[in-house]
Formats: C-alpha cells, structure tokens, sequence
C-alpha cells in the first residue's frame, strides 16, 4: 500500500477496511481481520491495527465479541 504523507496510517488503513465494508467484501455479520492479520497486510504497528478496530466500533461499523473477534454490524438500510 502507498502512503498518503498527509494523512495518518490508522486514518488510510480505516479507509481501506471501511471501503471493503461498503462494496461487501466483509458483508454484514463477517469477522473483520484481527490485529495481527491487519499488522501483516499493511505493514503498520499493533498499536496502529488496535486503533483502526476500535475506530470501526466507535463508528459503528463494527462490533466485538470478547474471546472471538471483531464483526461487521448490520448496516441500516437506506
């Protein structure tokens, strides 16, 4: 992945992970990667992978489940 130099990583992985969620790559009621899946794929610090999943739920677009992972919630319909 390319960098945008003014644009924070955890803000451009957030990004990408959201655009995945919209087009149905992780569809409603999918596991979202963990952190270290999100580590590998984009070459970012745990800490930085552990904002972007915490920024998802913040927004709404994700939920955790304790002990199993992070999934995409039900989006509202239109």
């Amino acid at each position: 992945m390319e960098w945008e130099p003014d644009v924070s990583r955890w803000q451009q992985v957030y990004a990408r992970i959201e655009e995945r969620i919209a087009d149905g790559t992780y569809p409603p009621g999918s596991q979202l990667p963990g952190v270290l899946a999100i580590v590998e794929e984009f070459g970012i610090a745990q800490m930085t992978a552990r904002r972007v999943l915490t920024e998802l739920r913040q927004a709404g677009l994700a939920q955790m489940q304790v002990g199993i992972g992070t999934f995409v919630t039900e989006l509202p319909k239109p």
